[in-house]
């Protein structure tokens, strides 16, 4: 069977009429952030915020004319709203202060505004998100090294890649091909060692840039929840984009998430950012089990003399300044990043090495604090909050 083109979709939708305006949603720009790949097709429909939630049924139609082309595997169409006129600015990328643009759900609602959905991974127990207020803390080498180790404990974990604009899990946890689909609407996870994993870089090649409106996010990230056949999980970990955005509001505001880990190094440049993390997360009322020290330090591989890099304990300061919990340090060292790069995690690789043992202590911390959460979300007894 010919692979599918996008000009093959583009010709499908323009039978797809705008029913306000009489015209096919090609003609008038409506199609937007068209992604093609081994027969998995995304797009999203750009549309006015207050007919958001009226066009469902066009999104359907779309969605369906896609799905019955030859060669396609999946279809993957959200509605996203733009205010045009008050935006002021076109640019690709999340980046920490709010857009004029709100997404509209496939069900017709509206985007985060509308609260925690329940029904989202509801076969899950716990969801962890583990967040950064900057990127390059190794924020998604901690998620998954933390994944790896709630699994060495015997539970059924799963490993969520939220940052659509740089997604790694692929390569890091060294999976390559594309997830199957048994009804053309559902994805199967891929899994590697133990961990069912979904990622944007499944769908899409490992160097295309994913050029998408903040809507689009956040609509992706839904559907990477809704549309995967995760099962029953005992945790799921949520390796989130860096920055206090879009689409970290989108997680915390419509997710039933348990929990929040911050990762920071101990500059101060980073912990300020951190902090901003930590704050967002307790303003929308997801409690925060800690921080994780990352490149803590640096030990010399052959004379073992340690030098702190970027400080030290700078984020174990700042978690008693936070009033929260210090979970523990991760050194910086070569194996960490060789193992990362090579999709071999150093939790699985080297198991017993002092730095999968330092990731297996936070995963017993993470672990724990799961449990609190779980018994005091039972309980319904208050919790107190510390600004």
């Amino acid at each position: 069977m010919a692979a599918i083109k996008k000009e093959q979709v583009l010709d499908s939708l323009k039978n797809v009429n705008d029913p306000d305006k009489g015209e096919n949603i090609v003609s008038l720009g409506m199609v937007q952030g068209l992604q093609v790949k081994d027969g998995h097709v995304a797009f999203a429909i750009n549309v006015a915020p207050e007919r958001g939630p009226h066009l469902e049924p066009l999104r359907k139609e779309a969605e369906k004319i896609v799905h019955d082309l030859p060669g396609v595997l999946t279809a993957t169409v959200v509605l996203t709203a733009e205010r045009t006129e008050t935006s002021g600015h076109d640019h690709g990328h999340d980046h920490g202060h709010d857009h004029k643009e709100a997404p509209v759900a496939p069900g017709g609602g509206s985007g985060p505004q509308s609260g925690v959905d329940m029904e989202i991974l509801a076969e899950t127990r716990a969801i962890i998100a583990v967040a950064s207020g900057k990127g390059g803390v190794g924020k998604s080498t901690t998620a998954i090294n933390l994944a790896l180790g709630l699994a060495s404990m015997g539970q059924k974990v799963g490993l969520l890649d939220a940052d659509i604009y740089g997604p790694s899990m692929p390569r890091m946890m060294g999976i390559s091909g594309r997830p199957d689909t048994v009804d053309g609407k559902t994805l199967q996870p891929m899994e590697n060692y133990g961990v069912k994993v979904m990622s944007m870089g499944f769908l899409v090649d490992e160097d295309t840039p994913m050029i998408w409106r903040g809507p689009m996010v956040q609509s992706a990230l839904e559907q990477m929840m809704r549309d995967v056949n995760w099962g029953e999980l005992d945790v799921l970990v949520v390796d989130m984009p860096p920055g206090t955005g879009d689409a970290q509001l989108t997680m915390a505001q419509r997710v039933p998430l348990t929990g929040a880990v911050i990762v920071s190094t101990p500059q101060d440049i980073a912990l300020l950012d951190a902090r901003k993390g930590l704050n967002m997360f307790r303003k929308v009322d997801v409690p925060v089990f800690g921080i994780v020290e990352n490149m803590s330090y640096f030990a010399c591989p052959k004379c073992g003399e340690r030098t702190d890099i970027f400080g030290h304990g700078g984020a174990k300061e700042t978690a008693e300044q936070m009033g929260t919990d210090f979970l523990g340090e991760v050194p910086l060292h070569l194996d960490i990043r060789e193992t990362s790069d090579s999709g071999e995690p150093i939790v699985v690789s080297k198991p017993d090495s002092e730095h999968a043992t330092a990731y297996k202590a936070i995963a017993a911390k993470v672990s724990d604090k799961i449990e609190d959460a779980l018994a005091a979300r039972a309980s319904g007894a208050p919790r107190i909050v510390m600004d």
